[in-house]
């Protein structure tokens, strides 16, 4: 049986050391709770690199045969990059993304939106039932 190439085990190692490194608690973090009640978890981005070669070099004429193994030289190397996003906060029933770098006004606004919208569909749908019924008001009154 033919012995294992080289490469193969620093492909093995950076591939090992990557694993250790990162796991599912970097990117999404443990949470932490408020003494109000708040639940805020950190969100993290994480990149990682990698890199393998080597080669095999020829030997000297008179140092071995054909079946002598090649002289081996070769490198491997990681990278891993993590970068903080956001923090997720849950307060009852409502979760909400903060982010760590961004415009935060434009971010307020569309967090706002929903609730703005509501409340001019309540406002519009109070006005328009106050008109009804000055309308029946004044029908039966004229009759």
């Amino acid at each position: 049986m033919a012995e294992d190439h080289p490469i193969k085990s620093l492909m093995q190692t950076a591939m090992e050391s990557i694993k250790e490194m990162v796991d599912v608690n970097t990117i999404i973090g443990d949470p932490v709770e408020t003494p109000h009640g708040v639940v805020i978890i950190p969100v993290s981005r994480v990149s990682c690199g990698f890199a393998a070669g080597g080669g095999e070099y020829q030997q000297e004429q008179g140092n071995g045969g054909k079946d002598a193994q090649l002289p081996f030289g070769g490198g491997s190397g990681a990278g891993v990059s993590v970068q903080p996003m956001g923090f997720l906060v849950v307060n009852n029933d409502e979760v909400r993304l903060l982010p760590v770098d961004s415009n935060v006004m434009v971010d307020r606004l569309i967090d706002m939106a929903p609730k703005v919208l509501n409340q001019i569909q309540s406002m519009m749908g109070g006005k328009q039932k106050s008109e009804l019924d000055d309308q029946e008001h004044s029908l039966q009154g004229g009759v």
